[in-house]
């Protein structure tokens, strides 16, 4: 006999209960949330799983990738908005609901979604996946959300910017409060508000053609405004172009670009035939300087303290010239003689602020404690560097941070306390680029909202 269930029946004859329908886009975002709220994971690692496993692509996978990345973004403006629009806190609300919310209220306050699909299928979302007098809750409060465009909101849920401006600005543009101050330090209140709305633009992809091994020419896309091997690709799947495909060129911001071009460029007496990569991990920038290494006639360690990284990093240099070695081991303990390279790259582990518009998910797991932790292994792995540096030779000390502790501060540290070492002029190694002197004067500050890069800083320093 035939099961009754595949027939839409229940035994006795009565219709079974049909199940909840809902778009799996907008479930594929809410999955996204949750792994990014439960498992820690980065909104850009864990999408293209989560696309395979919804079966999304073309236009329902840039749909689902703006929803879950801008709705992480904009997750502090939100939430200051959904407070006024329930009747209890927001810590109160169930964690799925709150994710869903979150993504309904991204569709009406910033997408070009229509009120009513948005409200309808996050309401049809949280039946499937919850309850239906959950889904009533997020109907009632979505449709209190319609009562104002984003920038009355704004205006009704954020304090006066004349008698609060960090705590304005935190809102207005979805910032912590701390990091709001600590970017205020560094860029000043003058163009404080450009660079926050940069950190809420979706990052374009950027491409790096990786010399001897590709060409610029073979990627599609317009070149980038200051690195001869980069080009802003025009859309689709960076993994599909041929050259990626096979290593010879990768997915690498132009700001990190600059960064391994300016350690292959600083000026060098004396041999150049050994440069090491100290935090090598995930191997960008290590694929670039392998590539570079290898036309200048040198050979290039990269190493990694932590094991899966390291794997990383061997995939990212399969097949490349140049690459002497990849060794994992700790970087403040490294496994090689005093002044055993030439040139040392130390792309230090920071509190990543300079990228939050790549890593949306950052600014809502740093704390203001991580700065001084970092700050402490950022000096330490500097030291180590200028021990494993020749005299003569060089080291480039960068972070994806503009915060002044892990910049200005560390360089400034490391001078006061080692009489072997002098800060050199990094600015004469980018001549090309207006507006990029650092805290401290010789070192460099790439920024989003002026150089549509992350915010590096890079500080050249010599060992004597």
């Amino acid at each position: 006999m035939s099961d009754p269930r595949r027939r839409g029946t229940r035994q006795g004859g009565r219709p079974a209960a049909a199940r909840p329908a809902f778009d799996p886009a907008r479930a594929a975002a809410l999955d996204v949330l949750k792994a990014v709220r439960v498992d820690d994971a980065y909104t850009n690692l864990v999408l293209p799983a989560v696309l395979r496993h919804h079966g999304l692509s073309g236009r329902d996978a840039a749909f689902v990738t703006e929803l879950a990345s801008g709705t992480i973004r904009r997750r502090g403006t939100y939430d200051a908005i959904l407070a006024a629009c329930v009747d209890r806190p927001l810590s109160k609300v169930e964690a799925k609901v709150l994710d869903a919310l979150r993504l309904g209220t991204h569709q009406l306050l910033s997408m070009r979604v229509p009120s009513h699909a948005a409200i309808s299928t996050t309401v049809d979302l949280v039946r499937a996946k919850v309850s239906s007098g959950a889904a009533g809750f997020t109907n009632a409060v979505l449709r209190k959300v319609t009562a104002h465009e984003l920038a009355e909101w704004i205006g009704l849920v954020s304090p006066d910017p004349r008698v609060a401006p960090v705590r304005f600005a935190s809102i207005a543009y979805s910032h912590p409060q701390w990091i709001v101050e600590e970017l205020r330090q560094a860029v000043g209140w003058t163009e404080l508000h450009d660079l926050l709305a940069a950190d809420n633009e979706p990052p374009k992809v950027t491409l790096v053609a990786r010399p001897g091994r590709a060409t610029r020419e073979e990627l599609p896309g317009e070149p980038t405004a200051f690195s001869p091997y980069g080009v802003v690709l025009d859309g689709g799947d960076p993994g599909e172009l041929p050259a990626v495909r096979d290593g010879r060129a990768g997915v690498q911001d132009e700001g990190s670009q600059l960064v391994a071009m300016a350690l292959a460029a600083a000026p060098l007496t004396g041999p150049d035939a050994t440069w090491l990569d100290l935090c090598a991990g995930p191997g960008g920038k290590a694929a670039l300087l392998a590539a570079l290494a290898d036309q200048q006639g040198a050979r290039l360690v990269a190493n990694e303290r932590q094991p899966h990284r390291s794997t990383l990093v061997a995939r990212s240099l399969a097949g490349a010239p140049g690459v002497l070695g990849i060794v994992t081991s700790d970087g403040t303990h490294p496994p090689y003689a005093h002044g055993s390279f030439d040139r040392v790259l130390v792309d230090a582990p920071c509190t990543g602020l300079g990228a939050l518009r790549r890593r949306p998910e950052s600014r809502w797991r740093r704390k203001a404690d991580d700065v001084l932790t970092l700050v402490l292994l950022q000096r330490s792995l500097v030291g180590s560097a200028l021990d494993l540096t020749r005299p003569g030779g060089v080291v480039v000390y960068a972070t994806c941070s503009p915060v002044v502790a892990e910049t200005g501060g560390v360089v400034d540290s490391v001078l006061q306390t080692r009489s072997d070492v002098v800060l050199e002029d990094a600015t004469a190694l980018f001549p090309d680029i207006p507006g990029c002197a650092g805290p401290v004067p010789g070192t460099v500050q790439l920024w989003p909202h002026r150089h549509g890069t992350d915010a590096m800083f890079v500080a050249l320093l010599r060992k004597v």
